[in-house]
């Protein structure tokens, strides 16, 4: 069960802050609001300041369900990381299955398009986005989502190959089977930069796949509490993220870490 961070993460966060550390972040719905219309989202000027102030301080890193052209936009500081399609695209050597994938979606596309466009069965409130390397098929404006749900479900079965599917926030995120996710993005991030030690801060399912696998050298953090997350903290909301960053430089300050060094890994990333 997560804790409050707040009430318990003070000696975590005295054991994991540490020079060369890695300070990794989700972004919708933890750097930025999740806001209806996805087009439209970017990063609070109060949350941005801080990225900015803490990306002086240790190696930052962004890994986002979004491609990392459309993240890399809306960021407007330079992490030392940028990856996307949820861990797929950006990580050292993800260019020998990048041709493989794209191809893969575009067949599941044509699929998915031919049957959605039966208004029998599916809501024109149902919208299919095409990440290159994954799918996201959103379903917050329909009328009934219970029914869209399940129909959705139905529909994915069908694909073939079979898609990995992971829930979000009224959104289902369709990967190639063998792709990584964003638990293993982080370890290889912190293999490439050699940093003995991470945070990550998430806010849903696709976070999990980093939550569970509770390395003791990382703290995780969930923003909002869900009873089943494997976080090992949680924030009550995403407003938190001003204090929770206030709380992270204020100890890489005490700790004295050094000023992180120039930003080496951006462009091999994205």
């Amino acid at each position: 069960m997560s804790l409050s961070f707040f009430e318990h993460a003070a000696q975590r966060v005295v054991e994991i802050v540490k020079p060369g550390m890695l300070c990794a972040f989700d972004f919708d719905g933890t750097l930025a609001p999740v806001v209806k219309d996805a087009h439209r989202a970017s990063i609070p000027a109060d949350v941005l300041r801080r990225m900015i102030t803490l990306s002086e301080h240790a190696r930052v890193a962004v890994i986002s369900g979004r491609s990392v052209v459309d993240v890399g936009v809306r960021l407007d500081f330079l992490p030392d990381f940028v990856v996307g399609n949820h861990g797929i695209e950006g990580l050292p050597g993800w260019e020998d299955k990048a041709d493989r994938y794209q191809t893969l979606c575009l067949a599941w596309e044509r699929h998915l398009k031919a049957a959605l466009a039966d208004r029998v069965l599916f809501d024109s409130g149902v919208w299919l986005e095409n990440r290159t390397y994954s799918l996201s098929v959103h379903y917050r404006m329909v009328r009934n989502r219970e029914e869209a749900e399940a129909r959705l479900l139905q529909l994915f079965s069908s694909l073939s190959p079979q898609a990995k599917i992971v829930a979000g926030k009224y959104v289902f995120n369709l990967l190639p089977a063998d792709a990584p996710d964003k638990g293993s993005a982080l370890a290889r991030l912190c293999e490439v930069s050699g940093a003995p030690s991470a945070i990550y801060v998430g806010d849903g399912m696709t976070d999990e796949d980093v939550f569970k696998m509770r390395r003791r050298d990382w703290l995780t953090v969930r923003v909002e509490r869900a009873g089943d997350s494997a976080a090992e903290f949680y924030l009550h909301h995403r407003l938190d993220m001003v204090q929770f960053l206030d709380a992270l430089i204020s100890q890489l300050c005490k700790a004295k870490v050094p000023a992180a060094p120039v930003r080496q890994y951006a462009t091999k990333v994205g």
